[in-house]
């Protein structure tokens, strides 16, 4: 076991893993309490009990990269290559603090101010209510407490989502408030892509350019990047999910949602940034390139959040969101954190700056149980010099979880005793037939393949499927894709008018994951028939 690196860069391979820790000019150790062993067996011990196939682990400390290291292998394929120190993830929603970061320039240079009213420098941003219109500050675009709902807008955003920044901003005024404005926390991705969009129009230049040039670029993020890889790049995760390895082309076509989530990098790269964050936006090359203030206003709570159900086993008293950060206190120490997930992915950034500590995280498996297991022991490490048995914890709320839905879907699930599903006629199918328009979302089709019914909407080639009948107009629709972007299947409730006609439907998911819940949806029925030909030169 090593617990201090020499000056020359190391490297280890195993069956299992390969490690590979960068130069650094001197001698350089992990902080105290945490070891390279202990790493190393929490971090095996979560990949096999969450079946991930790979992870990347980096560590910084007192402003240096003390530890980088690849476990397992790129994808679900036993073939595949190692993961190493360079190979690129899908950060998921980390790439928020990305976006909050080019705002802190703009404000470091005097061209925003957080307490600007959004519409001074979009005029043709708008919400559901004018009055909130009016009052929408900058700030608000960053810290969930909106009034929108949770996971408002999501549906557009993912599942293959072809549609455009200023589509996106155009479909706001149709996104319901559920809550007073800026009384409740509910995390909002719809807004974030907002907030890249001011970047543009403060820069004059795309987010993915501004990022790419001004943060990643100025920080030296090695194995970075704003964009997802193109055909020819070979050190890059497959993302995975419960229903098997993802297609390629879910992480590819992500346009819109970029600014909320759409950045992919490495545990070198994130490495870098996290160093660059500990010093206060100075570059380990010793560039500023966001002020220190800026940092601690990015760090600072904004909105308090619940407690989480951990609180009493890590003495955290409160947890509040920044500017694409959350906040809590953990084991007497400050901790600044974010996760993200997205196209089968799971990344986790975690600091405790006073032990001036970083520890990022990196996983080709979109279960957050294996992330969570491996920064909680690490950050109890740092903050305490032991740790209890996170892995059997969160284990443990898996395996919870899985019983309670498995029970629920065996008593009220769709083909349930209480819910059977039922062969329906044609002339009953023809019923549902024709397209059906939402206001935010665009046309949806219903049609006939075969005996099959068929739903399909437009922008999002990830939401096509084939609906079964239950009793009283509802179904189930099953998607066609069954990765992370549509893998839970939904119910659909058709609505009829007095006479018997069916005017329209509603969404919702039998799965647990916020982001493609439909509840915002409400498409009405504008046509009873349906051709593929024409609908597909329509739109």
């Amino acid at each position: 076991m090593l617990q201090r690196f020499r000056h020359s860069c190391m490297m280890a391979v195993s069956a299992v893993a390969l490690l590979s820790v960068p130069c650094v000019g001197h001698t350089a150790s992990l902080p105290p309490g945490l070891t390279e062993q202990e790493i190393g067996t929490t971090v095996e011990r979560a990949r096999q009990a969450f079946n991930v196939p790979g992870i990347a682990v980096a560590v910084v400390h007192d402003g240096e990269i003390v530890f980088s290291h690849g476990y397992g292998r790129r994808a679900e394929d036993k073939s595949s290559a190692p993961v190493d120190r360079r190979t690129l993830f899908a950060i998921g929603s980390n790439t928020k603090e990305f976006t909050t970061t080019a705002l802190a320039q703009l404000v470091d240079q005097g061209k925003l101010d957080w307490n600007d009213r959004v519409i001074d420098h979009m005029p043709e941003f708008r919400v559901a209510d004018p009055s909130i219109t009016r009052d929408f500050r900058v700030s608000d675009l960053l810290t969930h407490h909106s009034g929108m709902g949770l996971g408002a807008g999501d549906l557009m955003l993912f599942s293959h989502s072809t549609l455009t920044r200023p589509q996106i901003l155009a479909g706001l005024p149709f996104m319901p408030f559920t809550a007073p404005f800026r009384t409740q926390y509910a995390y909002n991705n719809l807004l974030y892509v907002v907030a890249g969009a001011l970047v543009e129009r403060l820069t004059g230049q795309s987010w993915e350019e501004i990022v790419q040039k001004r943060l990643i670029d100025a920080a030296g993020l090695p194995a970075c990047q704003s964009t997802p890889p193109v055909k020819g790049q070979t050190d890059v995760a497959t993302g995975e999910g419960e229903t098997g390895i993802l297609p390629d082309k879910a992480a590819l076509r992500l346009p819109g949602v970029a600014p909320a989530g759409g950045i992919w990098c490495s545990a070198d790269g994130m490495a870098r940034w996290a160093q660059t964050y500990l010093n206060g936006g100075r570059t380990p090359d010793g560039r500023q390139i966001f002020s220190q203030a800026s940092r601690d206003t990015l760090w600072a709570p904004h909105a308090l959040l619940p407690l989480p159900d951990t609180a009493d086993a890590t003495k955290t008293h409160f947890r509040a969101y920044g500017y694409g950060w959350f906040m809590e206190d953990f084991f007497g120490q400050k901790r600044i954190w974010h996760t993200g997930t997205i196209d089968g992915m799971v990344s986790y950034m975690t600091f405790l700056p006073e032990s001036r500590t970083g520890i990022v995280i990196l996983t080709n498996h979109d279960d957050h149980n294996a992330t969570y297991a491996i920064a909680t022991t690490l950050s109890a490490y740092v903050a305490t010099g032991t740790s209890a048995d996170w892995v059997a914890h969160w284990q443990d709320a898996e395996n919870a979880a899985h019983a309670a839905e498995a029970k629920a879907a065996a008593s009220t699930g769709p083909g349930s005793p209480a819910r059977p599903f039922i062969t329906l006629s044609e002339s009953t199918q023809q019923d549902y037939i024709g397209t059906y328009r939402d206001d935010w979302r665009g046309p949806i089709t219903i049609s006939r393949r075969g005996q099959d019914l068929r739903m399909a909407f437009s922008h999002a080639d990830g939401l096509t499927g084939t609906l079964s009948a239950l009793p009283h107009d509802l179904f189930v629709v099953r998607w066609d894709d069954r990765g992370q972007d549509a893998s839970d299947d939904s119910y659909v409730q058709f609505e009829r008018d007095v006479s018997g006609q069916v005017v329209g439907m509603s969404l919702r998911v039998i799965g647990s994951d916020f982001s493609f819940d439909a509840q915002d949806l409400h498409p009405r029925k504008v046509s009873s028939s349906f051709s593929e030909e024409k609908e597909a030169k329509r739109l």
